[in-house]
């Protein structure tokens, strides 16, 4: 039996069509991956030199906290408290309950309930400064956050507006943890 030629209106049609599926298709996964799963990200300041540069671009892991706790030194995007329509990126410190005290005649050191942080090692390596104008970082005073909340700092302490300034990140805030930056290739490398 042969086949019947129906011309090219039946062909493009065909064709159209499952082009239009694919698409759709993809477009549905892709929301749905950004959405629940992986974002990128582009940085746009310096608040977390030398981790993180202006330029980078990063993965973050959006569902990870929906499984487990965060942890001290996480790399965590949030929604800016003083503006939800904003991401911003930020080393977590300090957990609800917890009174956070940063000491730059020490070294400019991190301590938690009285006691200096010694772990994690990249939150230790950092020197942290209080400036004047820092209402939740004034020298010589432990700040303690508040229930449902984190006190998150920016890596680059004399360029950062971070906790010191605006205060805590609400728990429902949080969009994930940054986990790798992708590009530039030269920069490729997995966040610690």
């Amino acid at each position: 039996m042969g086949l019947k030629y129906y011309g090219n209106k039946v062909f493009k049609s065909i064709f159209n069509r499952e082009n239009v599926e694919v698409v759709v298709t993809a477009v549905v996964l892709a929301l749905i991956i950004r959405t629940f799963v992986v974002q990128a990200f582009k940085i746009p300041t310096g608040s977390m030199r030398p981790t993180l540069i202006e330029g980078d671009r990063i993965l973050v892991n959006k569902f990870i906290y929906r499984f487990k706790s965060p942890s001290r030194g996480d790399i965590v995007v949030f929604k800016y408290p003083e503006d939800i329509k904003k991401d911003f990126i930020k080393r977590l410190i300090a957990f609800e309950g917890e009174a956070v005290q940063i000491n730059p005649a020490k070294d400019g050191n991190i301590w938690i309930d009285g006691k200096l942080l010694e772990e994690p090692q990249m939150i230790r390596a950092t020197y942290y400064y209080n400036k004047a104008g820092t209402k939740y970082g004034e020298e010589g005073k432990a700040i303690k956050v508040p229930e449902g909340a984190y006190f998150v700092l920016g890596d680059n302490s004399a360029s950062s507006r971070d906790s010191r300034y605006w205060g805590f990140v609400p728990k429902k805030n949080m969009v994930g943890k940054a986990f790798v930056i992708y590009w530039p290739l030269t920069r490729i490398r997995i966040l610690k």
